[in-house]
């Protein structure tokens, strides 16, 4: 998904996307069910690149990982992010609205799944064995997402950009500016044509990329290099 949005990016801003077991190359391990465990292992990872200025992004579930990763970091006094970049996913101190998911049999969740994002191509439905194969890494991120118990903590210290599609139910305007409630920084909101997935389109996604570039350059010294993970 986001092999692309280097190219659109200056050369000073290395892109390095992170893939979880149980996605693409790493499709047969054992995807994670616990957003804690999850983070506690991305901490392990990704420390040895922060030894430069960079920027966590996150879309969906991954925003969630993303500012509990924030989060973590700064309670244990490591390295902090420039900016906490979240997009499609509303403020994680606002109640659930929809009923969980990740229990359902498989129909139902590939159903409740299409209907709620839209994010399964019709070309994949065609094929119950390709189905089958992306479900279990499905129902694990439905339940990372529904299963994890939110607590209030101290704000972060960087400033968050919200993003999302402007007809996306599961995370409205409201909602995205509900972030500012967990930093002590700047916040601000923007909607983009499109749903859930809205960056999917070529030209949303330039605009959004657009975006986080000034972002980024916001806080960029002269010479530095920050990382969007």
């Amino acid at each position: 998904m986001y092999r692309s949005w280097q190219e659109a990016l200056p050369s000073h801003i290395d892109l390095c996307a992170v893939q979880l077991p149980g996605r693409e190359s790493r499709l047969r391990e054992k995807p994670f069910t616990s957003l804690t465990l999850l983070v506690e292992s991305l901490v392990l990872a990704l420390l040895p690149r922060m030894d430069q200025p960079f920027a966590l992004f996150g879309h969906s579930m991954g925003a969630m990982v993303a500012f509990e990763l924030a989060r973590t970091l700064q309670a244990a006094g490591g390295p902090q992010p420039t900016h906490l970049l979240v997009s499609g996913r509303r403020a994680p101190h606002l109640p659930e609205t929809e009923t969980p998911m990740h229990g359902l049999d498989d129909d139902a969740l590939v159903a409740e799944i299409g209907s709620r994002y839209g994010g399964i191509p019709a070309e994949v439905l065609k094929h119950r064995d390709l189905v089958a194969l992306l479900l279990p890494g499905l129902r694990a991120d439905m339940t990372v997402v529904e299963t994890h118990d939110f607590s209030l903590g101290e704000p972060l210290r960087c400033p968050i950009r919200a993003f999302g599609g402007a007809s996306d139910a599961c995370a409205t305007h409201d909602q995205l500016m509900a972030w500012s409630t967990h930093t002590e920084s700047t916040h601000r909101a923007r909607m983009f044509p499109g749903g859930h997935f809205y960056f999917q389109d070529a030209s949303v996604r330039s605009a959004l990329v657009a975006e986080i570039e000034n972002a980024l350059a916001e806080v960029q010294s002269s010479g530095a290099s920050t990382t969007p993970e």
